[in-house]
C-alpha cells in the first residue's frame, strides 16, 4: 500500500484534517467521503490504489466529521464544496487534472466542483450520488427536524437539482458505481445522473450487485472492486493500459 501522509487544513474557523499520498504530475484525485458518520478513514484503500497508479491523492474529513473540528449541524452543502475548494487549492499541483470521487451526498458537491474548475476535471466518480434542489445549498444540515431536511424530503424537489444540470454539460470520463441495494437513494435519482451523465460525458456504469448504499466501506473490504473503480477512471475505453484519464465528446 502506498504510503499515506497527514495533513491539517485550515479554513473558514475549522481545522480539517486530511490525508494525502502519491507524485504529483498524471492527476490529482479528490475522495469525498459522505454525510452522517461518513469520514476519510473509509477512503484510505481507495487513496492507496490511486497512489499507486501514479496519482496524487487527497482524502479529507468535512467539519463535523472524522478528526476535523466544527459541528455537523452547522454544515451545509454550500460550506462543504467551499472547503473541498479550499483542499484542492492548497494541496492538489495547478498543473494536475482533477479526478473527483464523491460518495452519497459529495455526488452533488463533485457537481458543485465540475462547475468550478470546468475542464480541468477529467473524470468523475459517482458512487450511490445524491443530489438535492437548488433551495438547500445554503442551507444548514441541522438536526434532522429543520429547513434542510424539510427541502431534501419534499417530493420530487430534487428534479430541478443544478448537479443534473451540471452533469449533463460535462464531457470528461463520468462513472457511475450503482449498488444492488440501496436503501437511500430512490431509484429515480440514480436514473437522472446516468441520463444527465450520458448527455455529453464518456460514460461507464459500474455495478456493485452485492452491495448496499455505504460503498466507501465497501471498496475498503473488496480490494478488488476498489482496483476496478480506480482502472475504469483511470482507463479510456477500448484503451488496454491506463493513461491520464481524458475522454473526447461522444459522437
Amino acid at each position: 500500500m502506498a504510503e499515506l501522509s497527514g495533513f491539517t487544513q485550515a479554513y473558514d474557523g475549522e481545522r480539517l484534517s486530511g490525508v494525502s499520498a502519491g507524485p504529483p504530475g498524471r492527476a490529482t484525485a479528490v475522495l469525498l467521503h459522505g454525510a452522517g458518520n461518513g469520514s476519510k478513514e473509509r477512503l484510505l484503500p481507495l487513496a492507496a490504489e490511486f497512489a499507486a497508479r501514479g496519482c496524487h491523492a487527497l482524502a479529507f474529513d468535512f467539519s463535523g466529521h472524522g478528526e476535523s473540528s466544527g459541528v455537523l449541524a452547522e454544515l451545509s452543502l454550500r460550506r462543504r464544496f467551499e472547503q473541498a475548494v479550499a483542499v484542492i487549492g492548497e494541496r492538489a499541483p495547478a498543473d494536475d487534472p482533477l479526478v473527483l470521487v464523491g460518495f452519497s451526498m459529495s455526488g452533488h458537491t463533485v457537481a458543485d466542483l465540475v462547475r468550478h474548475y470546468g475542464r480541468r476535471v477529467a473524470a468523475v466518480g459517482l458512487c450511490a450520488p445524491a443530489v438535492y434542489a437548488p433551495q438547500a445549498w445554503d442551507v444548514p444540515f441541522g438536526d434532522g427536524r429543520g429547513r434542510f431536511t424539510e427541502i431534501i424530503r419534499t417530493p420530487d424537489a430534487w428534479r430541478t437539482s443544478p448537479a443534473l444540470r451540471a452533469f449533463a454539460a460535462y464531457e470528461g470520463r463520468a462513472v457511475l458505481a450503482v449498488p444492488g441495494t440501496d436503501a437511500v437513494i430512490p431509484p429515480a435519482v440514480t436514473q437522472a445522473v446516468q441520463t444527465a451523465l450520458t448527455a455529453r460525458a464518456c460514460y461507464a456504469r459500474f455495478e456493485l450487485p452485492d452491495a448496499d448504499h455505504r460503498l466507501g466501506l465497501w471498496f475498503r473490504d473488496h480490494p478488488e472492486d476498489c482496483r476496478a473503480l480506480v482502472t475504469t477512471l483511470l482507463t479510456q475505453p477500448n484503451e488496454p493500459d491506463p493513461r491520464p484519464p481524458a475522454c473526447a465528446r461522444p459522437a
